[in-house]
């Protein structure tokens, strides 16, 4: 995510911790929730939004590199060197 992209998720976030509606309308509807929010989400790309809890925490795996091949870079971020927003709160 570049800069302006996680300002915009930022964004959003706060508005939905302050607003229940446009948390409802950004689940049930996340293309046209944020294209009102004048952020376009590309054609061909499906959208969804999981919210965490107390008790449920939502692991996003994502996608395989694109020769299905994991080099020794990609290795070495997963088993060392990636980050995890995890919790034992």
């Amino acid at each position: 995510m570049n800069e302006e992209q996680t300002q915009q998720y930022s964004q959003i976030v706060a508005k939905c911790w302050a607003d229940a509606e446009f948390k409802a309308k950004l689940i049930a509807d996340p293309k046209a929730t944020l294209a009102a929010e004048s952020i376009a989400v590309p054609d061909g790309i499906e959208l969804r939004v999981l919210e965490n809890t107390a008790t449920i925490v939502n692991l996003v795996l994502p996608p395989p590199p694109a020769e299905g091949e994991l080099s020794d870079e990609d290795l070495g971020a997963v088993t060392g060197g990636g980050g995890c927003a995890c919790s034992s709160k």
